[in-house]
């Protein structure tokens, strides 16, 4: 019973003991005869998928002229799920957060050191809350 290509298709081992059965010459003709038919079969499926969409391109510019919609009006919204949800802008990434204003000020030795109250306690800060002493006492007036 003769091998298939369909068959080779699935089988690197059957191909190769297939080849060895060849001389050079046939397997080159083989090669050519396979990639002309690839290159034929790669131009049908592009011509099948351009004929479809210019018959969806036709399709939704028909329903386009009977609502009375623009392209402009499809690109305001995009499609999620069957849900129609406005566009959303990119996110700002994590590192380019805006500087919060700080909320606590501490001289120590004529330096100011500066806290928005945020984030790891600076040392400054630490040592003076371990003294005994409030928070609210270096609240900036503003707050």
């Amino acid at each position: 019973m003769p091998i298939t290509l369909k068959e080779l298709s699935g089988s690197k081992a059957k191909v190769k003991a297939a080849a060895r059965e060849l001389e050079l010459s046939d397997l080159e003709k083989l090669v050519a005869s396979l990639t002309a038919e690839l290159n034929a079969e790669k131009k049908r499926q592009h011509e099948k998928q351009s004929k479809n969409r210019k018959g969806q391109i036709e399709k939704i510019n028909k329903l386009l002229a009977q609502t009375g919609l623009t392209v402009d009006d499809l690109k305001s919204t995009v499609a999620v799920g069957g849900k129609k949800a406005k566009v959303k802008a990119k996110k700002k990434t994590a590192g380019k957060r805006a500087k919060v204003a700080p909320k606590y000020r501490l001289v120590v030795d004529g330096v100011e050191h500066l806290w928005s109250g945020r984030g790891r306690t600076p040392l400054a800060f630490a040592e003076y809350f371990e003294a005994g002493n409030e928070r609210d006492s270096l609240l900036i007036a503003e707050w």
